[in-house]
């Protein structure tokens, strides 16, 4: 897809309506608190503004029924997709990872982060760190007359020295007026390859790393990836505008 300025004034409105409330969100993030209240206040906030939360009743392609909330959490071990529950309440040490969908007037947006809960160790930090750094390198590398596969060696080749595992299976995506569309942007790659970038091309970019193998396996839900090895896993999530000179950052 190709958006033009009209269209793009909107995915900007959205997009900073989101970052506004994920980052609410984050500073509710303690100890004692459950997945449950984080997903209520996300939707409370963006049905506040006006807007519809993105993910709540969205079927993705090979699921077998509709996500069941506002807001994913995933914690520690898991990945993405992580089911908000009562029963699900944050420790002292966790890491968590918040990934929100919001749709304003019509047009979708994606933003995640992973934050520390209470003091976290300093293995976790540097994971924190380090994939949020690779978000960044990725959209340094989102240049129009690029390609795809720049934005997946950037982020590979500043990721491999610290050894972390990317996974392969999960990446980010085109989004605006779907939740989901072409093109897929995987997190490692070869620069040179894959689908143009143009101006007017709205992207996901979303690295995810784990502190082991890149190994992970669908948990019984249906919804949550889990690393294969039981480590940690971080995530980090921008939804990008390609423009003429460097990618604008929509949910900053």
């Amino acid at each position: 897809m190709i958006y033009k300025e009209k269209e793009i004034q909107i995915l900007r409105k959205g997009g900073q309506r989101l970052s506004s409330v994920l980052r609410k969100v984050a500073k509710e993030i303690k100890p004692g608190i459950s997945t449950k209240e984080l997903d209520n206040l996300a939707e409370k906030l963006i049905r506040e503004g006006g807007d519809e939360p993105a993910f709540l009743n969205y079927t993705p392609d090979g699921a077998k029924f509709p996500y069941p909330a506002t807001l994913c959490v995933s914690i520690n071990n898991e990945v993405v997709h992580g089911i908000p529950s009562d029963k699900r309440i944050l420790k002292d040490g966790d890491i968590v990872g918040l990934d929100l969908g919001l749709k304003h007037a019509g047009f979708f947006t994606d933003m995640a982060m992973t934050v520390p809960v209470g003091g976290i160790d300093k293995e976790a930090k540097k994971l924190i760190e380090i994939t949020e750094k690779s978000l960044i390198k990725g959209i340094a590398a989102a240049k129009s007359g690029g390609f795809v596969g720049d934005i997946g060696e950037a982020i590979e080749n500043f990721v491999k020295p610290h050894g972390y595992g990317i996974v392969k299976i999960l990446g980010g995506h085109g989004v605006g007026k779907k939740v989901h569309e072409d093109p897929y942007i995987p997190n490692y790659g070869k620069s040179g390859t894959g689908p143009k970038l143009v101006p007017g091309m709205v992207l996901a970019l979303e690295p995810m790393l784990n502190e082991g193998r890149d190994k992970v396996f669908l948990d019984n839900d249906g919804y949550t990836f889990k690393t294969r090895d039981g480590k940690r896993s971080a995530h980090f999530e921008h939804t990008i505008l390609i423009t003429e000179s460097k990618a604008e950052i929509l949910t900053s």
